[in-house]
């Protein structure tokens, strides 16, 4: 398979200053929008329906996240999608906990419908907007990113969406090509809303690209790298938290590089 090259994806994202419109929780509001700012791309959080759509229109990016839900907010990713698509923007869908309840699994089915870029959430909410799991612990995810391949290939070639199972190895697919990206830390999980911050990545990335599959597997690259080094200097989650910030602001480039002295660590395959 054909390398990549997440280095040239930074650099595009830091040249273009991507602005991206997250209807997000209301517990990863300020983490999304601090890890964007250190990235360097533009954040934005509208989420009232009568603006949202109109702002999903003027956004390089947009990212759904369904962890604090509610009908309103549910309408407004539902318009918001419509936009972008209608804009041709790309658009990412954070299924946070999509199997827990019936109300979740309805907006995961009916946001999927309307054909995101990326679909990014762990192995349990994959499994479960595939339906082929019962859908974790709440967030947390009780499953593998590896057990989950099979259902991410599927959701991939049925959604059309390159789909990203994050876990300690994290998976990337499109239904015909396959990534493995390594890196990061054991205190990212200790964190909170880090996950849910990596999908506003994933929409600046996309923003910058014209690759969806290259530019969600950079992102998740981007992101590995910075908790590596963070976990370098870091001795529990606050002080990590602190050092991931300044260690994404300080991403450069050339550290992504995969070669030996680089940090990111892919791995690419054909599908099964």
């Amino acid at each position: 398979m054909q390398s990549l090259d997440p280095a040239s994806h930074l650099a595009r994202v830091r040249a273009t200053t991507p602005l991206v419109h997250n209807l997000t929780n209301h517990v990863a509001m300020n983490t999304m929008a601090n890890v964007l700012l250190a990235l360097g791309a533009s954040p934005a959080m509208v989420h009232a329906r009568e603006e949202a759509a109109e702002f999903a229109a003027l956004a390089s990016a947009l990212t759904l996240n369904i962890g604090t839900l509610s009908p309103h907010w549910l309408d407004a990713m539902d318009d918001a999608a419509r936009a972008a698509n209608a804009a041709g923007t790309p658009w990412v869908l954070d299924p946070v906990a999509v199997g827990a309840t019936r109300f979740r699994r309805e907006a995961g089915a009916r946001l999927l419908a309307l054909g995101p870029t990326t679909i990014r959430g762990n192995a349990s909410e994959i499994l479960a907007l595939a339906r082929q799991g019962g859908g974790g612990r709440g967030v947390d995810s009780t499953d593998t990113a590896d057990s989950a391949e099979r259902a991410a290939v599927t959701l991939a070639l049925d959604s059309g969406a390159v789909v990203a199972v994050t876990g300690e190895v994290d998976l990337v697919t499109d239904g015909r090509r396959l990534a493995r990206v390594a890196g990061g830390h054991a205190l990212m999980p200790r964190v909170t809303t880090l996950g849910c911050a990596l999908t506003g990545v994933v929409g600046a990335f996309l923003a910058a690209a014209e690759d969806p599959f290259e530019a969600t597997v950079a992102a998740l690259s981007a992101y590995a790298a910075a908790g590596e080094t963070a976990g370098d200097s870091a001795t529990g989650p606050g002080s990590f938290a602190v050092a991931f910030l300044d260690a994404l602001y300080a991403l450069d480039p050339a550290a992504l590089a995969t070669t030996p002295t680089g940090h990111a660590r892919l791995e690419l395959t054909d599908a099964p």
